[in-house]
């Protein structure tokens, strides 16, 4: 296994996080300069599950104009604080969007695609809503 990631301290409790991509990010414990471990989890969860669910909607020929998660995490009292359940609420804006398109996407990237989902559901209960915004038509 190549070791293609980096955390680097940076002071105090700041690191900075470089990934096999070359990017970097700043991790903060003390969440006053940058995000968290834990909020980088949930984050990179919403972001993985996003990801494919507009890929799913594009390749079905759905006229998505934007698209989002928000997201919520109850984390355990005791140590190690891991979540427990996480609410994800999809949003996605656009034209003449398809209803069982958008539940099947949902369903296709927490269940088959999203890897950082299908962690995180190893420890904590996921739970998934959605709305569909319909977009003015240019």
């Amino acid at each position: 296994m190549e070791r293609d990631y980096r955390v680097k301290w940076a002071g105090g409790l700041r690191f900075i996080g470089t990934g096999a991509s070359g990017h970097s990010t700043v991790i903060d414990g003390d969440k006053e300069s940058a995000l968290s471990p834990m909020e980088l989890l949930l984050l990179g969860t919403g972001g993985c599950a996003c990801i494919d669910l507009v890929m799913i909607l594009q390749k079905g020929r759905q006229k998505v104009v934007d698209a989002w998660v928000e997201l919520g995490g109850e984390r355990r009292e005791e140590l190690p604080r891991y979540f427990t359940d996480i609410e994800m609420h999809f949003v996605v804006k656009g034209i003449a969007i398809k209803e069982e398109r958008v539940k099947r996407a949902i369903d296709l990237a927490m269940e088959k695609y999203c890897s950082a989902s299908a962690q995180m559901a190893a420890l904590a209960e996921i739970k998934t809503s959605y709305e569909i915004i319909e977009a003015d038509t240019p």
